[in-house]
């Protein structure tokens, strides 16, 4: 016997449980930036660092060129949601260097709350053009075209395997 294939959607589903659960993520991190984090809480943020509307500093963009995962818990400072413009802020300090942080929250690609064994995880959005409206200067950089492209990602949000994130404990 042969199983049916179910019949496509022409409503998109899928999306809109992303949407969804990214906004269980916005609703968290605007929590954290009204009232902090209440007892344990502390969150795993990762996000790409070359999607549209992200802004770091470029030394940790040179560190980080593709993704970066932040941890709110103890030392941050200036945490704002936007949610105009649907992204967040966020001062952190990298080897005592601070350095302010806005995210795009369609930028992030896993929230992860260990301290309740909370995790999800989402499509990687597209890569920010390296230069809008300047095609003539993308010749000058030959290092662009060498540039390897992201990894696929998961086409639905998925929760996250909190294993990665555990101290092991002697």
């Amino acid at each position: 016997m042969s199983e049916a294939k179910p019949p496509e959607s022409l409503l998109p589903y899928s999306d809109w449980a992303e949407e969804a659960l990214r906004a269980v993520v916005r609703e968290a991190v605007a929590h954290a930036a009204a009232a902090g984090l209440p007892g344990e809480h502390h969150f795993f943020i990762t996000f790409r660092t070359d999607a549209p509307g992200v802004s770091l500093p470029t030394h940790l963009l040179a560190r980080f060129p593709q993704e970066m995962t932040i941890v709110l818990q103890n030392k941050f400072w200036g945490l704002t949601v936007d949610r105009a413009t649907d992204r967040f802020s966020v001062g952190l300090s990298f080897g005592g260097i601070p350095a302010t942080l806005t995210i795009p929250f369609a930028a992030v690609t896993a929230f992860v709350d260990p301290a309740v064994n909370f995790g999800l995880r989402f499509a990687a959005p597209a890569a920010a053009p390296l230069f809008e409206d300047a095609p003539e200067a993308e010749a000058e950089n030959p290092a662009a075209d060498a540039a390897p492209s992201p990894p696929a990602a998961a086409a639905s949000p998925q929760v996250v395997s909190l294993d990665a994130f555990r101290r092991k404990r002697d």
